[in-house]
């Protein structure tokens, strides 16, 4: 038994004043509780109880010792509890970190809502683009939108999957013409985007394989909304997210080249730092989001 398992014999022996009574309750034998009493008491160097055959009384440093011992069980069930409690409750600060344009464009109107439905957790959101290491940056949840995760001891989630779409402004298309394949590509402006995972190689796939592609940036950036700015301005052809590319599709100021092609989907994984540490309020964060996120 440890030390704090000795304390909980004692105050038993002590509240059912009998070694066999408290040995029955604690699921032990009467011997082994009476030896860690012997044990205690040298320990100590003094007597804690005495003993006859008919009774058992505590001397007065028995007395004191157990009104102690008794004070720090207390301290101690209280501490559990509560963070039992803690854990279990959505509630409490959760720091969050999330790329900045998936942030403004993704969770900003979903933000509000989960606010609105937990009010009891306080929402510390960090914006970086960067992948920043979960553990030192004492974040609860990360958000990360990428090709693959490599294995970790990080516990990952996936949320759902971003389209890369290659796109243009119309007025580029019509100053320097339409790309029919990769292999076009080589002849215009690349706006490039230096965080990705895929910065340096882009693919490209279709009925007759994959196609691999080099781009040469004429400038890169470390913004998906500033690269979809540039882009709107007829500076040269880029790779958006959909969550990014759809709207400019939409309304016509961007327009998707390339579309017999497909390049390789990334996913929206979250990363906590492990399985036995998630606790409520992260737990509710990542449902919400799995709930609401749009397809």
């Amino acid at each position: 038994m440890d030390r704090l398992d000795v304390m909980r014999a004692y105050c038993r022996v002590v509240d059912r004043m009998s070694i066999s009574k408290a040995a029955d309750d604690l699921g032990l034998s009467a011997a082994l509780v009476s030896k860690h009493i012997k044990q205690l008491e040298e320990g100590l160097s003094c007597v804690l109880l005495t003993r006859t055959t008919r009774r058992m009384s505590l001397t007065e440093h028995g007395r004191h010792y157990y009104d102690e011992c008794r004070r720090i069980l207390d301290e101690i069930d209280s501490l559990d509890n509560a963070m039992r409690a803690e854990i279990s409750a959505p509630k409490g600060r959760l720091r969050v970190n999330a790329p900045l344009s998936f942030s403004l464009v993704v969770l900003a109107p979903l933000i509000p809502r989960f606010a609105k439905e937990y009010p009891e957790i306080e929402i510390v959101l960090d914006l970086d683009d960067r992948v920043l290491n979960v553990v030192e940056g004492g974040f609860d949840v990360s958000i990360r939108i990428r090709a693959t995760l490599p294995d970790s001891s990080l516990v990952m989630r996936q949320l759902g999957e971003v389209h890369q779409c290659i796109c243009a402004a119309p007025t580029y298309l019509k100053n320097h013409g339409e790309p029919k394949t990769p292999a076009d590509l080589a002849g215009h402006d690349i706006i490039g985007y230096g965080l990705a995972d895929t910065a340096t190689s882009w693919s490209f796939e279709n009925e007759a394989g994959i196609e691999p592609f080099s781009p040469q940036p004429r400038l890169t950036v470390g913004n998906s909304l500033f690269l979809r700015d540039l882009l709107l301005q007829g500076m040269g052809i880029g790779s958006l997210p959909s969550f990014i590319a759809n709207p400019c599709f939409d309304d016509g100021s961007l327009r998707p080249i390339l579309t017999e092609y497909k390049m390789p989907e990334r996913r929206i994984y979250a990363v906590t730092p492990s399985r036995r540490g998630i606790d409520a309020k992260a737990r509710a964060f990542l449902d919400f989001l799995q709930e609401n996120l749009p397809a």
